[in-house]
């Protein structure tokens, strides 16, 4: 009968002879060759980075930054395998090596850094007009390379099959964990949906979930909106996606739509004029689309003229107040009544009403 060798080539001959604290010269050479190949290699990720990012168009992704951080993770990588070669990190933690914990958390560390210097690159060189929706692409590419990073860290480290199997056996934890989760994961495919469907962008004014104001913010799992008045609402982006959206400001002009109303005794004809002359000085009032102007009915107490017309619709609140003011301006320097409410009561008896001073019969 023959007894295999599991000697490993670095623990045979010349190499398995001891120098100091039980390292080998089989560990100092092992150990000096990861180090030499890893520097080898980050020089060579660094310089192609450095050339690639002179011509690419994603210069958010390939740049300086990224070949330093990608350079410095091998390094620091390579250093950690090779205490590991002189056996520095022979030791476990949860049955798992040392230095793949090590190596793992570096992975997560180094990508985290990386995803993060690569959103703040795009939000930085985007122009201003391409900013809210950039700030939307930059945040899901961020954490969709820190979740990447984090099960690949965790592969590394070895704790995949352990995590896995400790969540087999809890099946009434990974239960009560789903439905705990369940609101997370909806708001964070609602997010990713809002993001293609585009309703609304940072900085518009909108009404939405019984809120109306303007979008502060947009993030993954929620939406932010400044309200009128000066208050921050957060909307679950859930909640959001299965709203009725109003977005004030889609479209480059929206309409504003007044009513007004003269006495009875007044020209129609003459009041319309009045108002079209009105609206034809107002410099924000569109010509195209054409305002109009029209008797829309016949109130209680009033001839009820409506007015269309149309505004840029970041000047829509400004041109609304405007056409109200001048448009009762221009009614009162023509003599036009614009009167208030009145009421004819009629009583089935006559009413008998004594006057101070008088006698009574």
């Amino acid at each position: 009968m023959t007894t295999a060798n599991t000697t490993s080539f670095w623990e045979q001959g010349v190499f398995g002879q001891g120098l100091i604290l039980g390292i080998t010269v089989g560990g100092i050479t092992k150990a000096l060759l990861i180090l030499v190949a890893a520097l080898i290699i980050a020089r060579f990720v660094r310089a192609y980075l450095l050339n690639l990012s002179r011509s690419t168009k994603y210069i958010w992704i390939i740049n300086e930054d990224t070949a330093s951080t990608l350079h410095n993770m091998i390094v620091v990588i390579a250093i950690v395998y090779a205490f590991e070669a002189l056996g520095a990190m022979a030791f476990k933690i949860g049955g798992a090596n040392m230095s793949n914990i090590l190596a793992g958390f570096l992975v997560f560390y180094f990508s985290y850094i990386f995803a993060k210097k690569s959103k703040d690159y795009m939000i930085m060189r985007s122009p201003t007009q391409n900013l809210p929706e950039v700030q939307v692409k930059a945040k899901l590419f961020y954490y969709l390379i820190v979740v990447l990073a984090f099960f690949i860290a965790l592969n590394i480290a070895g704790f995949t099959g352990r995590l896995t199997t400790i969540f087999a056996a809890a099946g009434i934890t990974g239960i009560v964990l789903g439905f705990a989760s369940q609101t997370v994961v909806a708001n964070f495919i609602s997010g990713i949906f809002m993001y293609f469907d585009k309703p609304l962008k940072i900085g518009d004014p909108v009404e939405v979930a019984g809120y109306s104001g303007i979008v502060h913010d947009i993030r993954i799992l929620s939406t932010r909106i400044r309200t009128w008045d000066g208050v921050l609402v957060r909307i679950p982006n859930e909640k959001l996606f299965n709203s009725e959206i109003q977005n004030l400001m889609k479209y480059p002009a929206r309409r504003v739509d007044i009513t007004v109303g003269i006495g009875y005794k007044e020209d129609a004809g003459k009041a319309i004029e009045v108002i079209k002359k009105t609206l034809d000085e107002m410099s924000y009032v569109l010509a195209e689309p054409e305002p109009v102007v029209f008797v829309d009915n016949l109130g209680d107490s009033s001839v009820n003229i409506s007015i269309r017309a149309w505004a840029p619709s970041e000047k829509w609140f400004d041109v609304r107040i405007q056409i109200v003011q001048k448009v009762k301006e221009a009614l009162d320097r023509e003599g036009i009544e614009i009167p208030f409410p009145q009421r004819v009561n009629w009583f089935p008896e006559p009413i008998r009403i004594k006057v101070e001073g008088e006698r009574g019969n």
